[in-house]
């Protein structure tokens, strides 16, 4: 029993620390994001918040923590350091106009030096679940919408199920107008193509979260990506 004690008390330093993350991120979000855009311009004038978050990702203790539980650090990651990135190069019309925004290595994730393309392709895409392409928020207009709350380890499936329903169920995001046969989808779609399947396989993913099922026969197309800056006005 005291063998137990010991080890429960030298372990709750870290599980406190990484349960403070997961709600110190959630009252970020809370407080910042407001239907689906970010408002970059409050954050840049009072940055602390930011910055301890930041700080918390970059030493942030993974240690051989299950599926579930990486998968939500790391979304809430790569959204924390989007919204990094962005801020410090405030004012921006888009993250496309910050130099190497995606693939320069300059943000540390749980001690690892890398990038934000690297967080995406070598931490959570590697996981298999394509409804992170829901979840992960690239700072644009064309990206599905940011939710105004933290991905949480015990809540992180259905969490993703509900972006990913809310997505398909974007008339924004899926264009798909009833007197035409042909939808329009993102080009995360044809971007990522394996991750949901292959090309062929497109509809039938989409119709696996939406309400209104998409006639098998619709032609499939992909509209422009809006690198539009996402930020509330």
């Amino acid at each position: 029993m005291k063998v137990h004690i010991l080890i429960a008390f030298f372990l709750m330093p870290g599980l406190l620390a990484a349960q403070d993350f997961f709600q110190d991120a959630d009252a970020f979000f809370a407080k910042y994001v407001k239907e689906g855009d970010v408002e970059y311009s409050l954050i840049k004038s009072n940055p602390n918040q930011l910055s301890q978050l930041v700080e918390q990702v970059e030493t942030f203790s993974i240690g051989r923590q299950n599926q579930d539980y990486q998968m939500a650090f790391y979304c809430n990651a790569y959204n924390i350091m989007v919204i990094k990135g962005i801020v410090d190069a405030y004012p921006v019309k888009s993250p496309m106009d910050v130099q190497g925004f995606f693939d320069r290595k300059n943000i540390t994730v749980a001690g690892e030096k890398m990038s934000l393309n690297d967080l995406e392709n070598n931490k959570v895409r590697p996981m298999g679940d394509a409804r992170i392409h829901f979840a992960l928020v690239c700072a644009a207009k064309g990206c599905p919408k940011i939710q105004a709350e933290a991905i949480f380890p015990d809540r992180v499936q259905d969490q993703l199920q509900q972006r990913a329903e809310t997505a398909m169920n974007d008339p924004y995001f899926i264009r798909y107008p009833t007197s035409n046969k042909k939808v329009e989808v993102s080009q995360i779609f044809d971007w990522y193509s394996a991750d949901f399947g292959g090309g062929g396989k497109i509809l039938e993913y989409v119709n696996g979260f939406r309400k209104n099922r998409i006639p098998d026969t619709t032609k499939v197309g992909y509209y422009n990506y809006d690198w539009t800056l996402n930020e509330k006005k």
